[in-house]
């Protein structure tokens, strides 16, 4: 195996040669189909010959002794493969490199100043490994009608609902709340949702409905940082219906239940409306 990659890293090396004017692309692919073949062989090193040759036994002090001793080997092993996978990772490039050179002259029409930077074989870098990528932190959850940590998905997808909801796509919104509240049931924006979900259908002139998923968010959340958003909602709704009275009674709740909340402006506005005394 060794002579093997010895032979190959001279072919590779060889191949650094400046590219002659009588080259044909019959020579090309010659000097592809070696380049292939040598890194399959190099490739072929990665795989396993067979069982392991590391044998630890005895007592404590003669299983450490091993245990360094092949620890050496390997590493000074592994340190030799390195050394020889760079070399024919750096002679390779400069092939292939030298490669789309020759077959840029074959061409007509090809400029040879506008040849790219070949990138390294195995899809690696030969300087320092760059800084990955950061992803975008998720948007801050201090806008969102709940204090403390949710998943990225889950918000993610609440604020898709909502910004559906924001645009206009009522139809969309709905199902997106509903769907919502089927992936993460009876979770931290679970009210915020129904009322999301109350909105969209109210929009549509489903205020019966939308009277509903105000209910339950009030009922089911009534110490959610929406809940009072959610009665002064149930309130409006139920004026919208018809039921004054009840709708009076429900709007007149909001400043007794969350007395210093924003909702009781609102509701002081809806009373007015529908002619609460």
């Amino acid at each position: 195996m060794l002579r093997g990659l010895v032979f190959g890293a001279c072919l590779l090396a060889g191949g650094m040669a400046a590219a002659q004017q009588g080259d044909t692309l019959a020579d090309v692919k010659q000097d592809l189909a070696v380049l292939t073949v040598e890194l399959r062989k190099l490739r072929a090193e990665l795989n396993t010959t067979g069982a392991p040759s590391v044998a630890v036994g005895g007592s404590a002090l003669d299983r450490i002794t091993a245990i360094e001793s092949e620890l050496q080997r390997l590493t000074a092993k592994t340190e030799e493969l390195e050394f020889r996978i760079g070399q024919v990772v750096e002679d390779g490039t400069n092939r292939v490199g030298d490669l789309k050179f020759r077959i840029c002259e074959l061409e007509p029409g090809c400029d040879v100043g506008r040849l790219s930077e070949t990138d390294p074989l195995g899809g690696g870098d030969a300087g320092p490994a760059p800084v990955a990528a950061q992803p975008a932190p998720p948007p801050a959850t201090d806008a969102l009608p709940f204090d403390g940590e949710l998943a990225v998905s889950e918000e993610a997808d609440f604020r898709s609902a909502l910004e559906a909801l924001d645009e206009g796509d009522y139809a969309g919104a709905a199902m997106l709340f509903a769907q919502f509240r089927e992936t993460y049931p009876m979770g931290p924006l679970e009210p915020a949702a129904l009322i999301g979900e109350g909105r969209a259908l109210e929009a549509q002139g489903d205020t019966r409905e939308a009277a509903r998923r105000y209910l339950s968010a009030y009922s089911g959340f009534p110490d959610a940082k929406v809940a009072p958003e959610a009665l002064w909602r149930l309130g409006d709704a139920l004026g919208a219906l018809g039921s004054v009275g009840e709708a009076c009674i429900t709007l007149g709740e909001v400043a007794v239940r969350y007395p210093g909340s924003d909702a009781v402006a609102r509701a002081s506005a809806s009373r007015q409306s529908l002619g609460c005394q």
